[in-house]
Protein backbone atom coordinates (compact mmCIF):
# COMPACT_ATOMS: atom_id res chain seq x y z
CA UNK A 1 0.00 0.00 0.00
CA UNK A 2 1.80 3.48 -1.20
CA UNK A 3 2.35 5.50 1.68
CA UNK A 4 0.76 8.90 2.73
CA UNK A 5 2.85 11.43 0.59
CA UNK A 6 -0.18 14.30 1.45
CA UNK A 7 1.79 17.72 3.52
CA UNK A 8 1.41 17.38 6.61
CA UNK A 9 -0.21 19.49 9.60
CA UNK A 10 1.35 22.21 11.58
CA UNK A 11 0.59 20.47 14.88
CA UNK A 12 2.24 17.26 13.65
CA UNK A 13 5.63 19.48 12.83
CA UNK A 14 5.24 21.35 15.70
CA UNK A 15 4.73 17.96 18.15
CA UNK A 16 7.81 16.32 16.36
CA UNK A 17 10.10 19.16 17.01
CA UNK A 18 9.02 19.54 20.57
CA UNK A 19 10.82 15.87 21.31
CA UNK A 20 14.32 18.07 20.76
CA UNK A 21 13.24 20.59 23.11
CA UNK A 22 12.65 18.22 25.65
CA UNK A 23 16.02 16.37 24.28
CA UNK A 24 17.66 20.10 24.11
CA UNK A 25 17.10 20.45 27.71
CA UNK A 26 19.17 18.07 29.16
CA UNK A 27 22.00 17.77 25.92
CA UNK A 28 22.16 21.21 25.73
CA UNK A 29 23.05 21.98 29.32
CA UNK A 30 25.61 19.03 29.75
CA UNK A 31 26.89 20.71 26.08
CA UNK A 32 27.91 23.73 27.82
CA UNK A 33 28.05 23.38 31.54
CA UNK A 34 28.54 19.86 32.36
CA UNK A 35 32.24 19.82 32.10
CA UNK A 36 32.54 23.29 34.11
CA UNK A 37 29.68 21.48 36.99
CA UNK A 38 32.13 18.30 37.36
CA UNK A 39 35.37 20.18 37.56
CA UNK A 40 34.33 23.81 39.70
CA UNK A 41 31.35 22.34 41.34
CA UNK A 42 31.61 18.41 42.42
CA UNK A 43 35.37 19.03 42.46
CA UNK A 44 36.77 16.42 39.89
CA UNK A 45 39.57 17.03 37.65
CA UNK A 46 39.47 18.22 34.28
CA UNK A 47 41.77 15.24 33.41
CA UNK A 48 39.64 13.04 35.20
CA UNK A 49 36.18 13.71 33.30
CA UNK A 50 37.70 14.33 30.09
CA UNK A 51 39.18 10.45 30.54
CA UNK A 52 35.73 9.63 31.86
CA UNK A 53 33.82 11.04 28.46
CA UNK A 54 36.16 9.56 26.30
CA UNK A 55 36.00 6.01 28.58
CA UNK A 56 32.23 5.69 28.45
CA UNK A 57 31.70 5.74 25.06
CA UNK A 58 32.77 2.14 24.72
CA UNK A 59 29.27 1.54 25.87
CA UNK A 60 27.80 3.96 23.38
CA UNK A 61 29.72 2.06 20.29
CA UNK A 62 27.51 -1.21 20.84
CA UNK A 63 24.27 0.41 22.28
CA UNK A 64 23.67 3.18 19.77
CA UNK A 65 23.65 0.14 16.71
CA UNK A 66 22.26 -1.98 19.12
CA UNK A 67 19.34 0.27 19.46
CA UNK A 68 18.83 0.82 16.03
CA UNK A 69 18.46 -2.86 15.49
CA UNK A 70 16.05 -3.61 18.03
CA UNK A 71 14.21 -0.62 17.08
CA UNK A 72 14.11 -1.77 13.18
CA UNK A 73 12.58 -4.91 14.37
CA UNK A 74 9.97 -3.33 16.76
CA UNK A 75 6.70 -3.52 16.08
CA UNK A 76 3.27 -2.02 18.07
CA UNK A 77 0.32 -0.73 17.61
CA UNK A 78 1.83 2.52 17.97
CA UNK A 79 4.93 1.77 15.11
CA UNK A 80 8.60 1.34 15.49
CA UNK A 81 9.52 4.28 16.67
CA UNK A 82 6.90 5.82 18.88
CA UNK A 83 6.19 3.65 22.09
CA UNK A 84 9.68 4.40 22.93
CA UNK A 85 9.20 7.96 23.54
CA UNK A 86 6.24 6.88 25.81
CA UNK A 87 8.19 4.27 27.82
CA UNK A 88 11.58 5.94 27.73
CA UNK A 89 10.67 9.60 29.02
CA UNK A 90 10.56 8.53 32.54
CA UNK A 91 14.11 6.95 33.37
CA UNK A 92 15.51 9.84 30.63
CA UNK A 93 14.13 12.86 32.76
CA UNK A 94 15.42 10.68 36.28
CA UNK A 95 18.76 10.23 35.02
CA UNK A 96 19.53 13.76 34.18
CA UNK A 97 18.27 14.71 37.37
CA UNK A 98 20.26 12.25 38.70
CA UNK A 99 23.52 13.92 37.63
CA UNK A 100 23.30 16.65 39.39
CA UNK A 101 21.94 15.41 42.88
CA UNK A 102 25.62 16.02 44.02
CA UNK A 103 25.92 13.94 46.97
CA UNK A 104 28.14 13.90 49.62
CA UNK A 105 30.76 11.52 48.55
CA UNK A 106 34.97 10.66 48.52
CA UNK A 107 36.85 11.91 45.84
CA UNK A 108 36.64 8.12 44.98
CA UNK A 109 32.95 8.00 45.40
CA UNK A 110 32.20 10.92 43.52
CA UNK A 111 34.30 9.71 40.84
CA UNK A 112 32.79 6.66 40.66
CA UNK A 113 29.09 8.37 41.16
CA UNK A 114 30.38 10.62 37.75
CA UNK A 115 30.85 7.73 35.58
CA UNK A 116 27.97 5.33 36.76
CA UNK A 117 25.07 8.37 36.54
CA UNK A 118 26.87 9.75 33.40
CA UNK A 119 26.51 6.14 31.57
CA UNK A 120 23.02 5.56 32.64
CA UNK A 121 22.21 9.16 31.29
CA UNK A 122 24.05 7.94 28.10
CA UNK A 123 22.25 4.66 27.83
CA UNK A 124 18.58 6.30 28.37
CA UNK A 125 19.24 9.07 25.53
CA UNK A 126 19.93 6.08 23.31
CA UNK A 127 17.07 4.36 23.98
CA UNK A 128 14.87 7.68 23.54
CA UNK A 129 16.24 9.38 20.86
CA UNK A 130 17.22 6.72 18.13
CA UNK A 131 13.78 6.07 17.73
CA UNK A 132 12.62 9.55 17.91
CA UNK A 133 15.28 10.18 15.60
CA UNK A 134 14.46 7.37 13.21
CA UNK A 135 11.20 8.79 13.22
CA UNK A 136 11.80 11.62 11.23
CA UNK A 137 12.68 8.85 8.40
CA UNK A 138 9.51 7.57 8.41
CA UNK A 139 6.54 10.54 9.17
CA UNK A 140 6.89 11.13 5.51
CA UNK A 141 8.31 9.42 2.20
CA UNK A 142 8.56 13.25 0.90
CA UNK A 143 12.72 14.89 0.78
CA UNK A 144 10.64 18.12 1.06
CA UNK A 145 8.43 17.42 4.10
CA UNK A 146 11.17 15.90 5.77
CA UNK A 147 12.85 18.87 5.67
CA UNK A 148 10.38 21.20 6.76
CA UNK A 149 10.35 18.62 9.85
CA UNK A 150 13.85 18.87 10.35
CA UNK A 151 13.55 22.94 10.26
CA UNK A 152 10.50 22.23 12.68
CA UNK A 153 12.73 20.21 15.22
CA UNK A 154 15.64 22.19 15.04
CA UNK A 155 13.81 25.33 15.72
CA UNK A 156 12.59 23.76 18.82
CA UNK A 157 15.87 22.08 19.99
CA UNK A 158 17.52 25.71 19.33
CA UNK A 159 14.86 27.40 21.40
CA UNK A 160 15.86 24.60 24.55
CA UNK A 161 19.16 25.72 23.69
CA UNK A 162 18.45 29.52 23.86
CA UNK A 163 16.07 28.99 27.33
CA UNK A 164 19.21 26.91 28.63
CA UNK A 165 22.03 29.16 27.88
CA UNK A 166 19.89 32.48 28.91
CA UNK A 167 18.51 30.97 32.35
CA UNK A 168 20.31 28.41 33.43
CA UNK A 169 22.85 30.78 35.12
CA UNK A 170 20.63 33.02 36.80
CA UNK A 171 18.08 30.57 37.50
CA UNK A 172 20.38 28.50 39.35
CA UNK A 173 21.22 31.44 41.31
CA UNK A 174 17.75 32.20 42.13
CA UNK A 175 16.89 29.00 43.23
CA UNK A 176 20.36 27.94 44.82
CA UNK A 177 21.45 31.43 46.28
CA UNK A 178 25.26 31.18 47.16
CA UNK A 179 24.95 27.36 47.05
CA UNK A 180 25.49 26.81 43.20
CA UNK A 181 25.40 22.85 43.33
CA UNK A 182 21.55 23.36 44.91
CA UNK A 183 20.92 25.87 42.30
CA UNK A 184 22.18 23.12 39.60
CA UNK A 185 19.51 20.47 41.34
CA UNK A 186 16.63 22.19 41.03
CA UNK A 187 17.19 23.96 37.43
CA UNK A 188 17.58 19.94 36.83
CA UNK A 189 14.67 18.81 38.26
CA UNK A 190 12.11 21.49 36.28
CA UNK A 191 13.98 20.44 33.53
CA UNK A 192 13.34 17.14 33.98
CA UNK A 193 9.82 17.40 34.45
CA UNK A 194 9.81 19.35 31.51
CA UNK A 195 11.25 16.73 29.41
CA UNK A 196 9.35 13.82 30.46
CA UNK A 197 6.19 16.37 29.25
CA UNK A 198 7.19 17.04 25.55
CA UNK A 199 8.00 13.69 24.70
CA UNK A 200 4.70 12.74 25.56
CA UNK A 201 3.75 15.35 23.41
CA UNK A 202 5.52 13.92 20.53
CA UNK A 203 3.95 10.50 21.03
CA UNK A 204 0.58 11.50 20.78
CA UNK A 205 0.78 13.79 17.95
CA UNK A 206 2.91 12.21 15.25
CA UNK A 207 2.52 9.42 12.73
CA UNK A 208 4.76 6.46 11.29
CA UNK A 209 3.98 6.59 7.58
CA UNK A 210 6.42 4.49 5.55
CA UNK A 211 5.82 0.71 6.17
CA UNK A 212 9.77 -0.83 4.88
CA UNK A 213 9.37 -3.86 2.76
CA UNK A 214 9.17 -7.14 4.38
CA UNK A 215 12.72 -8.46 4.86
CA UNK A 216 14.68 -10.98 6.93
CA UNK A 217 15.59 -10.13 10.36
CA UNK A 218 19.90 -11.28 9.75
CA UNK A 219 22.22 -8.00 11.04
CA UNK A 220 24.74 -8.82 8.79
CA UNK A 221 22.67 -8.08 5.93
CA UNK A 222 21.65 -4.90 7.43
CA UNK A 223 25.56 -4.10 8.22
CA UNK A 224 26.60 -4.91 4.85
CA UNK A 225 23.47 -2.59 3.41
CA UNK A 226 25.03 0.03 5.74
CA UNK A 227 28.13 0.46 4.34
CA UNK A 228 27.12 -0.38 0.91
CA UNK A 229 25.39 3.45 1.49
CA UNK A 230 28.16 6.10 0.95
CA UNK A 231 26.54 8.92 1.31
CA UNK A 232 25.50 7.73 5.14
CA UNK A 233 29.51 6.66 5.24
CA UNK A 234 29.96 10.85 4.46
CA UNK A 235 27.76 11.67 7.14
CA UNK A 236 28.83 9.54 9.84
CA UNK A 237 32.88 10.91 9.64
CA UNK A 238 31.49 14.26 9.01
CA UNK A 239 29.53 14.07 12.16
CA UNK A 240 32.27 12.55 14.47
CA UNK A 241 34.33 16.03 13.62
CA UNK A 242 31.57 18.48 13.82
CA UNK A 243 30.66 17.41 17.04
CA UNK A 244 33.84 17.36 18.05
CA UNK A 245 33.77 21.30 17.15
CA UNK A 246 30.62 21.61 18.62
CA UNK A 247 31.98 19.79 22.54
CA UNK A 248 35.08 21.76 22.00
CA UNK A 249 33.82 25.08 21.83
CA UNK A 250 31.14 24.73 24.12
CA UNK A 251 32.84 22.98 27.05
CA UNK A 252 35.53 25.53 27.08
CA UNK A 253 32.60 28.85 26.72
CA UNK A 254 32.67 28.89 30.50
CA UNK A 255 35.93 28.99 31.21
CA UNK A 256 36.92 31.33 28.21
CA UNK A 257 33.97 33.49 30.18
CA UNK A 258 34.98 33.08 33.60
CA UNK A 259 38.46 33.29 33.34
CA UNK A 260 40.06 35.08 30.01
CA UNK A 261 36.88 37.86 29.81
CA UNK A 262 36.61 37.83 33.53
CA UNK A 263 32.63 37.42 34.31
CA UNK A 264 32.33 37.10 38.03
CA UNK A 265 28.43 36.65 37.82
CA UNK A 266 27.63 40.69 38.14
CA UNK A 267 24.31 41.31 36.43
CA UNK A 268 24.90 43.04 33.18
CA UNK A 269 21.58 43.08 31.96
CA UNK A 270 18.10 42.47 34.52
CA UNK A 271 19.46 38.79 36.00
CA UNK A 272 21.48 38.44 33.53
CA UNK A 273 25.36 38.15 33.31
CA UNK A 274 28.03 38.36 30.40
CA UNK A 275 27.93 34.86 29.69
CA UNK A 276 23.92 34.62 29.69
CA UNK A 277 23.91 37.88 26.97
CA UNK A 278 26.73 36.20 24.81
CA UNK A 279 24.76 32.87 24.92
CA UNK A 280 21.40 33.91 24.53
CA UNK A 281 21.96 36.54 21.75
CA UNK A 282 23.96 34.10 19.61
CA UNK A 283 20.92 31.47 19.92
CA UNK A 284 18.62 34.23 18.98
CA UNK A 285 20.57 34.63 15.90
CA UNK A 286 20.50 30.86 15.47
CA UNK A 287 17.03 30.61 15.17
CA UNK A 288 16.84 33.30 12.76
CA UNK A 289 18.98 30.76 10.88
CA UNK A 290 16.86 28.09 11.31
CA UNK A 291 13.73 30.02 10.08
CA UNK A 292 15.80 30.37 6.84
CA UNK A 293 16.22 26.65 6.34
CA UNK A 294 13.37 26.08 4.39
CA UNK A 295 14.07 29.40 1.78
CA UNK A 296 17.66 28.47 1.21
CA UNK A 297 16.77 24.72 0.99
CA UNK A 298 14.13 25.70 -2.13
CA UNK A 299 16.79 27.54 -3.92
CA UNK A 300 20.41 25.91 -3.37
CA UNK A 301 21.04 22.43 -3.15
CA UNK A 302 21.86 20.84 0.56
CA UNK A 303 25.50 20.14 0.09
CA UNK A 304 27.06 23.07 -1.64
CA UNK A 305 24.71 25.10 1.66
CA UNK A 306 26.51 23.10 4.32
CA UNK A 307 29.74 24.05 2.66
CA UNK A 308 29.34 27.70 2.43
CA UNK A 309 27.65 28.03 6.02
CA UNK A 310 30.04 25.62 7.90
CA UNK A 311 32.94 27.83 6.28
CA UNK A 312 31.09 31.13 7.31
CA UNK A 313 30.90 29.78 11.07
CA UNK A 314 34.63 28.53 11.09
CA UNK A 315 35.52 31.75 10.24
CA UNK A 316 33.88 33.30 12.88
CA UNK A 317 35.21 30.88 15.21
CA UNK A 318 39.07 31.52 14.66
CA UNK A 319 38.07 35.55 14.93
CA UNK A 320 37.92 35.14 18.59
CA UNK A 321 41.47 34.19 18.94
CA UNK A 322 42.43 37.82 18.01
CA UNK A 323 39.75 39.80 20.07
CA UNK A 324 41.02 41.40 23.13
CA UNK A 325 38.79 40.60 26.66
CA UNK A 326 37.82 43.61 27.16
CA UNK A 327 35.62 43.86 24.08
CA UNK A 328 33.11 41.83 25.19
CA UNK A 329 30.32 43.61 22.60
CA UNK A 330 32.67 42.85 19.50
CA UNK A 331 32.73 39.16 20.69
CA UNK A 332 28.46 39.16 20.60
CA UNK A 333 28.75 40.42 17.32
CA UNK A 334 31.02 38.09 15.77
CA UNK A 335 29.36 35.02 18.01
CA UNK A 336 25.70 36.27 16.14
CA UNK A 337 27.46 36.33 12.47
CA UNK A 338 28.87 32.89 13.15
CA UNK A 339 25.66 31.36 14.87
CA UNK A 340 23.51 33.12 12.06
CA UNK A 341 25.55 31.35 9.46
CA UNK A 342 25.42 27.96 11.42
CA UNK A 343 21.67 27.97 12.35
CA UNK A 344 20.29 26.39 8.82
CA UNK A 345 22.97 23.11 9.31
CA UNK A 346 21.56 20.91 11.44
CA UNK A 347 18.34 20.59 10.00
CA UNK A 348 19.80 20.80 6.70
CA UNK A 349 22.33 17.78 8.12
CA UNK A 350 19.33 15.51 9.66
CA UNK A 351 16.72 15.44 6.26
CA UNK A 352 20.06 14.11 4.51
CA UNK A 353 20.24 11.51 7.27
CA UNK A 354 16.70 10.57 6.26
CA UNK A 355 17.69 11.14 2.48
CA UNK A 356 20.85 8.10 2.98
CA UNK A 357 17.76 6.23 4.39
CA UNK A 358 15.78 6.07 1.38
CA UNK A 359 19.21 6.02 -0.78
CA UNK A 360 20.40 2.39 1.04
CA UNK A 361 16.70 1.03 -0.03
CA UNK A 362 16.86 2.43 -3.13
CA UNK A 363 20.04 0.57 -3.66
CA UNK A 364 19.87 -2.46 -1.87
CA UNK A 365 16.35 -2.89 -1.32
CA UNK A 366 16.80 -3.04 2.22
CA UNK A 367 15.47 0.30 4.62
CA UNK A 368 17.37 0.29 7.47
CA UNK A 369 15.95 3.61 9.09
CA UNK A 370 17.18 3.29 12.75
CA UNK A 371 20.24 1.69 12.06
CA UNK A 372 21.11 4.61 9.66
CA UNK A 373 20.03 7.54 12.57
CA UNK A 374 21.71 5.10 15.29
CA UNK A 375 25.29 4.91 13.70
CA UNK A 376 24.58 8.46 12.73
CA UNK A 377 24.14 9.49 16.39
CA UNK A 378 27.01 7.23 17.99
CA UNK A 379 28.57 9.46 15.45
CA UNK A 380 27.93 12.50 17.43
CA UNK A 381 28.09 11.04 20.53
CA UNK A 382 31.42 10.09 19.79
CA UNK A 383 32.37 13.64 18.49
CA UNK A 384 30.81 14.93 21.47
CA UNK A 385 32.75 12.75 23.94
CA UNK A 386 36.20 13.00 21.77
CA UNK A 387 35.78 16.92 22.12
CA UNK A 388 34.89 17.23 25.90
CA UNK A 389 38.09 14.62 26.34
CA UNK A 390 40.00 16.31 24.82
CA UNK A 391 38.85 19.51 26.21
CA UNK A 392 39.30 18.41 29.87
CA UNK A 393 42.81 17.00 28.98
CA UNK A 394 44.04 19.85 27.25
CA UNK A 395 43.16 21.90 29.82
CA UNK A 396 44.89 19.84 32.62
CA UNK A 397 47.92 19.68 30.17
CA UNK A 398 47.71 23.52 29.82
CA UNK A 399 47.92 23.75 33.51
CA UNK A 400 44.36 24.84 34.25
CA UNK A 401 43.40 25.13 38.12
CA UNK A 402 40.04 25.58 38.44
CA UNK A 403 38.91 28.34 40.91
CA UNK A 404 42.44 29.82 40.77
CA UNK A 405 44.51 32.49 38.74
CA UNK A 406 45.35 30.99 35.78
CA UNK A 407 48.58 30.97 34.23
CA UNK A 408 49.58 32.40 30.92
CA UNK A 409 49.98 29.15 29.53
CA UNK A 410 46.25 27.57 30.85
CA UNK A 411 45.02 30.90 29.53
CA UNK A 412 46.36 30.35 26.12
CA UNK A 413 44.95 26.82 26.20
CA UNK A 414 41.56 28.05 26.56
CA UNK A 415 41.79 31.00 24.30
CA UNK A 416 43.20 28.16 21.86
CA UNK A 417 40.46 25.87 22.68
CA UNK A 418 37.51 28.69 22.19
CA UNK A 419 38.64 29.76 18.51
CA UNK A 420 41.56 28.05 16.44
CA UNK A 421 40.94 24.09 17.71
CA UNK A 422 36.99 24.46 16.78
CA UNK A 423 37.80 25.70 13.56
CA UNK A 424 39.80 23.80 11.91
CA UNK A 425 37.14 20.66 13.47
CA UNK A 426 34.65 22.76 11.08
CA UNK A 427 36.83 22.80 8.05
CA UNK A 428 37.21 19.43 8.38
CA UNK A 429 33.49 18.91 8.32
CA UNK A 430 33.19 20.99 5.06
CA UNK A 431 36.03 18.93 3.32
CA UNK A 432 33.81 15.75 4.60
CA UNK A 433 30.60 16.99 3.43
CA UNK A 434 32.47 18.10 -0.24
CA UNK A 435 32.35 14.10 -1.18
CA UNK A 436 28.40 13.98 -0.34
CA UNK A 437 26.90 13.26 -3.58
CA UNK A 438 22.54 12.97 -3.26
CA UNK A 439 21.33 15.83 -5.31
CA UNK A 440 18.19 17.38 -5.77
CA UNK A 441 18.06 15.15 -8.99
CA UNK A 442 18.81 11.51 -7.41
CA UNK A 443 16.52 12.02 -4.35
CA UNK A 444 13.62 12.86 -7.43
CA UNK A 445 14.36 9.61 -8.57
CA UNK A 446 15.07 7.80 -5.53
CA UNK A 447 11.28 8.93 -4.50
CA UNK A 448 9.60 7.41 -7.23
CA UNK A 449 11.63 4.39 -7.60
CA UNK A 450 10.46 4.18 -4.13
CA UNK A 451 6.67 4.83 -4.53
CA UNK A 452 6.36 1.83 -7.08
CA UNK A 453 8.10 -0.83 -5.15
CA UNK A 454 6.33 0.15 -2.35
CA UNK A 455 2.86 -0.02 -3.51
CA UNK A 456 4.28 -3.47 -5.25
CA UNK A 457 5.26 -4.79 -2.11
Amino acid sequence: MASDSAPLRFREKLGYGLGDTASNFFFATFNVFLLYYYTDIFGLTAAAVGTMFLVTKIVDAASDPIMGLIADRTNSRWGKFRPYLLWGAVPYGLLGYAMFANPDLSDTGKLIYAYVTYSLMMLAYTAINVPYSALMGVISPSSLERTKVASYRFFCAFAAGWLVGTFVTPLKNILGGDNEALGFQLTMAIFAALSIALFWITFATTKERIKPPPTDSNFKSDFGALWQNGPWRVLFIAGIVTLMNVAVRNGTLLYYMKYYVGDDGTRLFLIFDQTAVFMSTGLLFMLIGVSLTKTLSARFEKRSLMIWLSLLNAISMAVFFFIPPDQFWLMVLVNCLGTLAIGPTPALVWSMYADTADYGEYKTGRRTTALVFSTVQFSHKLGLAVGAGIAGIILGWFGFVANEVQTETAMQGIRLMFSVFPAILAISGVIAIYFYRIDSKMIIEMEEHLKHSRASA
